[in-house]
């Protein structure tokens, strides 16, 4: 049974913060072998992803074979359903319009002294993106990696997936070729995010590699951090439902349950202000998980790591959720828009009892690869901004260096940067003769 919580209870200020301390991210000692697997492949190049390969996917490969084939890839999404193909499409078309408006603008004014500044923003030239692999694997994760990439203007994306004894999902395949990735890549693990970071004979190395994977792909990109830049460092799935009475308990225990399928690990919590309709979906989950396909992992899942937690009204579900800050966060009340302005920690909001969150991971166009472990405290989910960078830009006149110059020169002084001042200084005099 999950945990229930009252927060009119004396003891609940120690239990809250005990259900927020509960550890949920795995932790295998699984580094230094990342250490091993990324210089092995830094110095034999094809030959250690090959080799590896053949140990972890059970799959003899050659050089040339490491490339999934543009015929390959035509014959593959042939299996692909035509119901398939057109929910793919429209989950492009929807994901693309809703990053297409995130795309900012550069800018440039000339200021009170005369100098002109501002900034550009640019794509990094080449992405990789890591995809799981196996007939288990989620075309929706290649879209919603790549299109945003591609809407940035990424010239090259090189997609990274396992094919385990190979098996590759055709829709995997489908989805990368919708969304415009250049390369597809049969190579997982650690090796496949060292190959994206240092490059191989067969795989030129990225500015950028996203996407989701084990432990050890998430060691590997934190050890590639800074060659590359990466996106973020994915715990357990979450999910934060807060509900009023006015719902269908089945309902929200199915929301509760589209995260707890994903992972023993994941968290799935309800905040509501009446407790018999909290116990009333906790008795709705219990007799899902009786027929759910994924008992076996939502039922762990639900048991360890889920809360009931009531509350005295909504308002103190806000600053409740605001502490857990979620990366999934359901607002099933009245007036939903009107707690999402006080909720203003967690990855994706989704507003009203019509907008599951399993609409997000799909077909509603925001991004579904959003922070967890309380870290949208700081940081957002994945847009197009992570591809891009931002340069500014400065154009000093003579008029302008003489009227900031000096200042300039003077700061140079008080930091004992002799150099930095005479640059200013020279300048200076011959504008002053």
């Amino acid at each position: 049974m999950p945990v229930f919580l009252n927060a009119s209870d004396a003891g609940f200020d120690q239990a809250f913060a005990t259900l927020l301390g509960a550890k949920r991210e795995d932790s295998p000692d699984v580094d230094a072998v990342v250490a091993d697997i990324i210089a092995d492949v830094r110095t034999r190049g094809d030959a250690a992803l090959i080799e590896l390969t053949a140990k972890f996917d059970r799959l003899q490969l050659t050089a040339d074979q490491l490339r999934i084939s543009d015929a390959e890839i035509d014959a593959a999404i042939q299996d692909v359903s035509t119901e398939e193909r057109v929910a793919l499409e429209l989950a492009v078309e929807r994901i693309r319009a809703y990053h297409l408006r995130q795309m900012p603008q550069g800018a440039e004014w000339q200021d009170d002294a005369g100098a002109s500044l501002g900034w550009r923003w640019s794509a990094v030239s080449a992405a990789g993106l890591y995809v799981p692999g196996g007939l288990a694997s989620y075309p929706s994760s290649v879209l919603m990696n790549a299109v945003p990439a591609k809407v940035a203007g990424v010239e090259r994306l090189a997609v990274v997936v396992p094919t385990p004894d190979g098996q590759i999902n055709p829709l995997v395949l489908l989805a990368a070729r919708l969304s415009g990735v250049d390369e597809i890549y049969r190579v997982g693990g650690a090796q496949a995010v060292a190959a994206l970071a240092y490059g191989t004979e067969s795989i030129a190395p990225v500015d950028k590699i996203t996407g989701p994977g084990n432990a050890f792909v998430a060691a590997a990109k934190r050890r590639v951090f800074g060659k590359v830049g990466i996106d973020m460092i994915a715990g357990p799935s979450e999910i934060l439902v807060i509900a009023d009475k006015d719902n269908d308990p089945d309902w929200i225990a199915l929301d509760l349950l589209s995260q707890a399928e994903h992972d023993e690990s994941a968290q799935s919590i309800l905040i509501t202000d009446d407790e018999a309709f909290g116990r009333s979906v906790a008795d709705a989950v219990e007799a899902r998980l009786q027929t759910l396909e994924r008992s076996a992992i939502a039922g762990p899942s639900w048991r360890d790591y889920g809360a009931v937690i009531v509350v005295p009204d909504l308002d103190v579900a806000a600053q409740l959720s605001n502490r857990i800050a979620p990366e999934h966060l359901e607002l099933c009340v009245a007036d939903a828009r009107s707690l999402s302005d006080k909720t203003i920690h967690a990855g994706a909001i989704f507003l009203g009892q019509y907008t599951p969150e399993a609409i997000g991971d799909y077909i509603g166009g925001p991004n579904h690869v959003l922070p967890t472990a309380r870290s949208a405290r700081f940081s957002s989910g994945l847009s197009v901004m992570d591809f891009l960078k931002r340069t500014t830009l400065s154009e000093m006149t003579p008029d302008a260096l003489r009227a900031i110059g000096p200042a300039a020169e003077t700061l140079a002084k008080s930091e004992s940067l002799e150099a930095h001042g005479l640059s200013i200084r020279a300048r200076l005099d011959r504008l002053n003769r």
